[in-house]
């Protein structure tokens, strides 16, 4: 007698799939909590003039958010709950508050361009997250469908902390265009079905060798030299690498798209 959580090989075993529990883990909900809190410490930065407080908080909540979906795998401890949680926590540190820290810095005074902008940033994150959280099932892990919201909003903060940090005195409404480019850049991104590699095959489990030990500890001390220019410097090589693999995809004639093609499956019915 079967439960329907089981599928059937063509060995003939079953397999048992494992759906996310409905409990309510506090080890993993802490993280994601701390990654809210750095979104809406950035939020009140911002309103407080401290705008690269407000970059850092961003940059903390991005740190953080990256690390609460891999400690609920390691401890054992996904949850429905833990999925939602995270999303919405995203969408407050990664679509709210960088659109409205931009705003505040740079894009008033544009105007109903600036808060145009502002807007579609934060309506693109809202519909990049949704789009994941149903996707999830037949996307490609190895790929983002689109550029994921934490890189997004690092391209917007990062241009906005070098700025600052290059030049404490500088006014937002000095480099009013190219934020409202670099905004309107990050939000349409991540709405497009360009592929950005995830990093979601690297196991940290797995024994390295020595070697990358070393490689990591020259990326942090690289890091150190300049945080806001080789931060900003990264996410602009990386928001525009999913342009880079889509063209050498299809070039190869490969898929492009990162979801299957296939409608036999119920959970694929509606999301071509």
């Amino acid at each position: 007698m079967h439960d329907g959580n089981e599928t059937e090989t063509e060995n003939g075993e079953l397999l048992v799939q494992r759906k996310p529990r409905k409990g309510i883990y506090v080890l993993p909900n802490l993280f994601t909590l701390a990654a809210l809190f750095g979104g809406f410490y950035s939020v009140v930065m911002a309103m407080n003039g401290r705008f690269d407080q407000a970059a850092i908080g961003v940059f903390c909540a991005m740190i953080l958010d990256s690390l609460d979906g891999r400690v609920a795998r390691m401890t054992n401890t996904q949850s429905a709950f833990g999925e939602q949680m995270d999303s919405l926590s995203d969408m407050v540190s990664f679509g709210a508050a960088p659109a409205l820290i931009a705003y505040e810095w740079s894009l008033r005074g544009l105007g109903r361009w600036g808060w145009i902008a502002a807007f579609v940033y934060c309506a693109c994150a809202a519909l990049r997250l949704a789009r994941f959280n149903v996707n999830t099932s037949v996307v490609d892990k190895r790929y983002f469908q689109g550029l994921p919201s934490p890189a997004a909003a690092a391209l917007v903060m990062g241009f906005l902390w070098l700025m600052v940090e290059l030049d404490p005195q500088m006014k937002g409404a000095d480099v009013a265009w190219p934020m409202f480019a670099f905004t309107l850049y990050a939000g349409l991104t991540m709405v497009t079905n360009v592929p950005f590699y995830s990093f979601k095959d690297m196991h940290m489990k797995k024994s390295v060798p020595f070697a990358a030990i070393v490689m990591i500890a020259l990326g942090i001390a690289v890091i150190n030299i300049h945080p806001p220019t080789v931060l900003f410097g990264v996410f602009v090589i990386y928001g525009l690498s999913g342009y880079v693999i889509y063209a050498w995809r299809k070039a190869k004639g490969l898929q492009t798209s990162m979801i299957s093609t296939s409608t036999d499956e119920p959970d694929e019915r509606g999301l071509h």
